[in-house]
């Protein structure tokens, strides 16, 4: 889950590496780490804390030189502080490394070189990689490409690394098993990081490495790529990336989370944009069309993912099985693959995850695949692992999202698949053509109900106001808006750090009514469809109970109004629909509340954006 940059060109690579640091600190933030050649030594600087630290450290040493490697860190292996930050020295002082991942049989490497006169500073299962390495070229006598190879032949676990020797100083070599790496080419310079937004204003020409793949990066000589497993030459696939500046930039928000908020409505619209098509009754996604036959026969769609994903997978799961009829599991990535499912080839699996790099995802999909499953992904990264590795797929089109609490990534996941549903529901002939225009039309008015959703900002920041001392908080939901209470009480956990729990609004009576006093906010989703009346009872009984009751209404609801502390008015739509505007509200809500709580919004406590270590 770190963030990983490098630089070799014609440029000083300081402002660069740092530039670049500063936009993956949603990958980790504990720490972070730059080391720079100024073409006689290596220069290392690294701090427990953030990059903004880094960069008041590095002032006491030289920032010389056109070489360098940076890195900011989610801690696995050893505490955040300064010695566990990357970049990590080989004993000899030689070689430098930066590494994202876990090297599961470390301790056993570590044992054996401690034998042969190795000595660590550091925890880090990092700090043993590059001393394998620099064992390897001494031992072998080989130069560092070739010892990377042979060392990672000997490495059980996940890696996307960057190494740098004193003895080749025109070269970085890099490398790639399950951690995101890509490598950015522009005029007589390379960049390396975990993702291209740190090279986007200098190139937009990049390549992604494949798993078991490593490079050597030299200057004035074209990329160099091979096979880890068996040396045999690979060859570079040069992707053009249609990311731009301005998308990775707060462009005037006080937060990136804050940003992406309000970019639902665009991010929506360029989400269906091409693939919905109303006044013609079209759904067009050639992912489903040239599989058509896939999922019309499939005995079950299974959906694996985690975190908002997962939540968003709950959603699909009655759109599934409400509109076309399929019936539908959905499972935590984690716990799929480790529970020996039973999988068979007339099975569909629809994975899905906002970076397409997600570990445990990515490892039910190679499961599914093995079993004979056709294996379906949903992400927001174009030449993502996912997006590489499954069948076939859609993405979300949602733009870059910085944010660690996801916003843009669920509403855009949840368009994707319902889009999916009604076109499969009209292959089944499931929906009158009356129906399924109606369903088209309501779903192309979507974004601007999230625009009018979003006019509720300045009463849900009085209502943050009241609860942002809260110390429990319950959500609850029924129907297709269940998922949404799960969603919100986790948004409100991220970023506030309030404890939150998401309820079927029915299973209230079966536990959770216990908790119900005076000093417990319970929001509750309570939209004019779908199970309405019940809702209003559930509330009814808050309300005998103490409860303060915070409600998300259909808009012009007058009984709900009667009822709650406070309301919070959605437009109206369809059923299936109403999670796209429920979540909306929720979001805010957890927004202003950590705002107001003094929390970091775009990068909570322990947390990170990309899981790319199980």
């Amino acid at each position: 889950m770190c963030g990983i940059v490098g630089y070799i060109g014609h440029r000083d690579a300081f402002p660069i590496v740092i530039k670049g640091l500063q936009r993956l600190e949603y990958r980790g933030y504990d720490s972070a780490g730059i080391a720079l050649y100024d073409g006689n030594k290596i220069n290392l600087s690294k701090t427990k804390g953030k990059v903004e630290d880094l960069k008041n450290k590095a002032k006491e040493i030289s920032l010389e030189g056109s070489i360098g490697i940076g890195h900011t860190r989610w801690a696995t292996h050893g505490v955040p502080n300064d010695v566990n930050s990357h970049p990590h020295y080989s004993n000899s002082g030689n070689l430098v490394i930066i590494h994202n991942g876990i090297i599961e049989n470390y301790e056993a490497i570590k044992q054996e070189l401690t034998k042969r006169g190795y000595v660590f500073k550091s925890d880090t299962d990092t700090e043993v990689l590059v001393n394998l390495i620099e064992e390897v070229k001494k031992t072998e006598d080989v130069k560092l490409g070739k010892a990377v190879q042979i060392a990672l032949n000997q490495v059980v676990g996940a890696y996307a690394i960057a190494v740098f020797d004193v003895e080749k100083p025109d070269e970085i070599v890099v490398a790639k098993l399950g951690s995101p790496l890509a490598i950015g080419i522009g005029d007589n310079e390379f960049f390396i990081a975990s993702d291209a937004s740190p090279f986007i204003e200098f190139t937009n020409n990049a390549v992604y490495l494949e798993d078991e793949e490593m490079a050597i990066i030299r200057l004035g000589k074209e990329i160099k790529l091979r096979k880890i497993k068996d040396d045999s030459v690979a060859y570079p696939r040069i992707l053009e990336l249609q990311m731009n500046l301005e998308e990775i930039e707060k462009g005037g928000y006080d937060h990136f989370m804050l940003k992406e908020i309000y970019e639902q409505p665009r991010a929506i619209k360029d989400t269906y944009r091409g693939r919905l098509l109303a006044d013609q009754g079209l759904v067009k996604m050639s992912g489903i069309e040239q599989n058509m036959e896939k999922f019309i026969n499939a005995n079950r769609i299974i959906i694996v993912a985690c975190g908002t994903s997962w939540h968003a997978g709950l959603v699909a799961e009655y759109i599934f099985e409400d509109l076309a009829r399929i019936p539908v599991e959905v499972e935590y990535a984690s716990e799929f693959r480790y529970r020996n499912p039973v999988i068979t080839d007339k099975d569909v699996l629809i994975a899905i995850s906002q970076s397409g790099e997600t570990a445990d995802t990515l490892a039910a999909i190679k499961l599914a695949k093995e079993k004979g499953a056709f294996v379906f992904g949903v992400c927001n990264v174009v030449g993502s692992s996912i997006a590489r590795e499954t069948d076939a797929g859609a993405y979300t089109h949602a733009g870059p999202e910085i944010g660690v609490a996801s916003t843009k990534a669920f509403t855009t996941q949840i368009t994707v698949l319902t889009l999916m549903a009604l076109r499969l529901a009209k292959a089944k002939g499931e929906f009158s053509e009356t129906k399924y225009r109606e369903y088209l039309t309501e779903l192309e008015t979507i974004p601007s109900k999230v625009e009018k959703s979003l006019e509720s900002n300045a009463l849900i920041e009085i209502i943050a106001d009241v609860y942002k001392d809260s110390t429990n908080c319950l959500y609850l939901g029924r129907g297709y808006n269940f998922p949404v209470a799960l969603e919100g009480a986790l948004k409100l956990k991220e970023i506030s750090y309030i404890h939150a729990e998401g309820y079927p609004a029915a299973e209230m009576k079966h536990g959770p009514i216990a908790l119900i006093d005076e000093h417990m906010p319970v929001f509750v989703i309570a939209t004019k469809k779908g199970h309405y009346e019940k809702v209003v009872s559930n509330i009814q009984e808050i309300k005998s109970r103490k409860g303060k009751i915070i409600a998300i209404v259909t808009e012009g609801d007058e009984q709900v109004r009667d009822l709650a502390d406070h309301v919070i008015e959605v437009p109206e739509t369809l059923e299936s629909l109403t999670p796209l505007l429920t979540t909306i509200p929720l979001q805010l809500l957890s927004y202003h509340i950590a705002v107001m709580r003094g929390c970091n919004v775009d990068q909570p406590r322990n947390l990170a954006k990309s899981v790319t270590v199980e």
